[in-house]
């Protein structure tokens, strides 16, 4: 059972990094449109990657990777290293509410930042993802 919640824990984080590398993406190119018609594809695109597979896929992760914590919990209440991905994982949902957050501003065609600045922001999930792999398999500490 432990094996199966694994496997489906893994798939939701993969769907959810995807939304988490691609959404900041689409920021990028809806930054440097400037036509009306070009706008709102993007828009219904961001939507529909935010709502529809972002938010599905971090809930499940997060649920999943609950239960793996309650299947042993004696074990890994004493790992140190999962405390420190819990810290992360913390991180990568304050990433994804921001990106909710920037989701809203280009729906009220407020958005202030530069294209730049979302391409450099796309590069956050990238860092945590790295740090988080890292943790759960060599187990630092």
């Amino acid at each position: 059972m432990m094996l199966w919640v694994k496997a489906f824990h893994i798939i939701a984080m993969v769907a959810w990094f995807a939304g988490l590398f691609y959404l900041p993406r689409l920021f990028v190119y809806h930054s440097g449109t400037e036509e009306q018609q070009g706008s709102a594809r993007f828009k219904i695109m961001e939507r529909r990657l935010y709502y529809g597979i972002m938010w599905p896929a971090a809930i499940l992760t997060t649920i999943l990777g609950l239960l793996l914590v309650f299947f042993n919990l004696e074990y890994y209440s004493k790992a140190g290293w999962l405390h420190a991905k819990v810290m992360f994982v913390l991180l990568l949902w304050g990433y994804h509410f921001y990106c909710g957050y920037f989701l809203k501003r280009f729906r009220r065609d407020n958005n202030k930042h530069s294209e730049r600045f979302f391409r450099i922001y796309n590069e956050i999930p990238t860092v945590l993802l790295i740090v988080i792999v890292i943790l759960v398999v060599v187990k630092p500490f």
